[in-house]
């Protein structure tokens, strides 16, 4: 058996492989998601630092497809914050509660994991 690590589109998997026979090779085992720590830009660290109590997060595991919300806009309870492409689907990521948009913690194009923080509000 050998193991690797691969990545696709901007996800890390280690995956088992097994050799039968006369090299024939199958997987041994499922590809699973690797974490991978992701540098964070000095201008998000500082908006971070001043960071909202009311945290957006992502509902599912995807691609940061578009940002609806800027920083010092004012949201509703309800209103879309992010769009996450997740399954070939776009699935949008909305306002908790009431409230103004403090800081954006990520940017488009962002592979993002659930539960993960995507922007804050005060």
């Amino acid at each position: 058996m050998k193991n690797y690590t691969i990545t696709v589109n901007g996800n890390v998997y280690d995956v088992t492989v097994e050799e039968n026979g006369a090299g024939a090779q199958t997987a041994a085992s499922a590809a699973r998601p690797v974490s991978v720590p992701k540098a964070v830009p000095k201008a998000a660290s500082k908006a971070s630092a001043g960071a909202g109590s009311i945290k957006v997060e992502a509902g599912a595991a995807g691609k940061v497809f578009k940002i609806e919300a800027s920083v010092g806009q004012k949201m509703a309870k309800g209103d879309t914050v992010v769009i996450v492409e997740a399954m070939k689907m776009e699935i949008p990521v909305v306002a908790p509660e009431d409230g103004t948009v403090v800081s954006i913690d990520v940017a488009v194009g962002d592979a993002i994991e659930a539960g993960q923080v995507l922007a804050t509000l005060n």
